[in-house]
């Protein structure tokens, strides 16, 4: 049984604002995987582009940027970041993640650096990526948009224009910094796929009715045009969003999309965080670090 309880009276004592920006001015990440790349990330139909040739599946060193979950955010504790269970960096055994896969535990203790922030926006990505490059890491991985689409209402999301302008300024900063390195970018997940999964659990639904990712979660049992219409306005612009990411990466030779594996894995509720229902929980962390690895340490890129 999922402590819902527990959950609820913790994120009622601290504020629903604290949850790493899952409303209002932060708001959330959204949890997803892997899976049938039938549900493309893409606004069109048109496939992923291949990156010229010369990509290495054994980068020495990684660094990562983006938001709350790859900073482990509520997979230990309740409102608290967990680096040591990220998919990209972390140390923790279950998890396993891309860091410790390709370079092993101990080179990944000091050939990896964690530069997320939780309830980061794309618009914070450049700083990160600046960090970033500091490092001169060998690839440089990216989870960031969740946040973007997760607001208080629709009119709050980043409009399309403005995510690919700042996405395109933080590729800029990188190259300014580590010319070479390989970047590899996470499709944003499916925010739509998490509330028809988890508004059939009550323990979620009254977690979320604390103000978690309102624009898609809010009165999760509401069926009406409205609702309808929020949620799949909603859904738009996360694959508008991961159209961008797919573009713009595609301009970049050292650069590798995920052909929307994120956006279209088919997670359950045991791979959410059980404080929030939002955010991966350890196992969530470990088939994010799959996703990645399998995708990065792949001859071609994800179609």
């Amino acid at each position: 049984m999922r402590t819902v309880g527990a959950a609820l009276a913790a994120l009622s004592f601290v504020g629903v604002a604290a949850l790493a920006g899952c409303s209002g001015e932060g708001s959330g990440d959204g949890v997803s995987q892997d899976a049938p790349a039938a549900a493309s990330s893409s606004p069109a139909a048109s496939p992923s582009p291949s990156p010229a040739s010369g990509w290495n599946p054994s980068p020495g060193s990684v660094a990562a940027v983006g938001d709350s979950i790859t900073r482990g955010f509520d997979a230990c504790s309740v409102l608290a970041d967990c680096p040591e269970v990220s998919w990209a960096t972390g140390s923790d055994g279950l998890v396993r993640s891309l860091a410790v896969r390709l370079l092993g535990e101990k080179k990944a203790a000091d050939r990896s650096w964690n530069h997320a922030v939780s309830g980061a926006r794309m618009v914070q990505l450049p700083e990160q990526m600046a960090l970033a490059a500091k490092e001169r890491p060998e690839l440089v991985t990216v989870m960031m948009g969740a946040n973007d689409a997760c607001r208080d209402s629709v009119r709050l999301m980043t409009p399309v224009a403005d995510f690919r302008a700042s996405f395109e300024a933080s590729m800029r900063q990188l190259r300014a910094g580590a010319p070479k390195a390989q970047v590899y970018v996470s499709s944003v997940p499916d925010l739509k796929r998490l509330w028809s999964t988890g508004r059939l659990d009550e323990g979620a639904k009254k977690i979320w009715s604390l103000g978690v990712c309102r624009s898609m979660l809010a009165d999760a049992d509401d069926l009406g045009p409205a609702a309808v219409a929020r949620r799949d306005a909603v859904q738009d612009r996360v694959v508008a969003y991961n159209g961008v990411l797919r573009d713009v990466c595609a301009k970049d030779r050292h650069c590798r999309y995920d052909g929307g594996a994120v956006f279209g894995f088919r997670f359950t509720g045991a791979q959410l965080s059980p404080w929030d229902w939002f955010h991966p929980s350890r196992d969530g962390q470990a088939r994010l670090a799959e996703i990645a690895y399998r995708n990065i340490t792949a001859a071609e890129p994800p179609a």
